[in-house]
């Protein structure tokens, strides 16, 4: 790995589902892996009811979306950054129809004062049962 990159890895994210970290910094800029609701150390995942086959029978996406939002300021803040810092953000929603409005709402909670970039899709499926991750970017360190 080169000397200009570092690898960031939080310890109240939750663990990744793969082989990648949580974010990695190159300069003055802090990119990080897609991030979902899941909850540290546990498969739990808040608002979600799965059936026996891990299939999603309901779920709450504004308990995702406040836990999603929760997970990204733990790995900014584990890597020296904060919530203020971020520049650019993608969304998946899996159902955007049915999630977008209540999502929109909670992002102008969050971001009320300098919001970020933001660019939503809708997308089928992610790989674990959850209806939302967010990939962002933010600067770190001097402006």
């Amino acid at each position: 790995m080169s000397s200009d990159s570092a690898r960031v890895d939080s310890q109240k994210a939750p663990e990744p589902v793969g082989l990648y970290p949580h974010a990695r910094r190159v300069g003055n800029l802090l990119f990080l892996s897609g991030v979902g609701p899941r909850e540290r150390g546990t498969k739990k995942i808040p608002g979600v009811e799965l059936d026996a086959e891990g299939n999603i029978v309901s779920y709450d996406i504004e308990a995702q979306c406040h836990s999603v939002f929760r997970n990204v300021r733990y790995i900014l803040e584990d890597a020296g950054a904060s919530w203020d810092k971020l520049v650019d953000v993608t969304v998946y929603l899996t159902d955007m129809k049915k999630d977008f409005p209540t999502f929109n709402r909670l992002w102008a909670e969050y971001f009320k004062d300098n919001p970020p970039c933001r660019t939503t899709l809708e997308i089928n499926r992610l790989p674990t049962p959850i209806a939302i991750e967010l990939k962002c970017i933010a600067t770190i360190g001097g402006e």
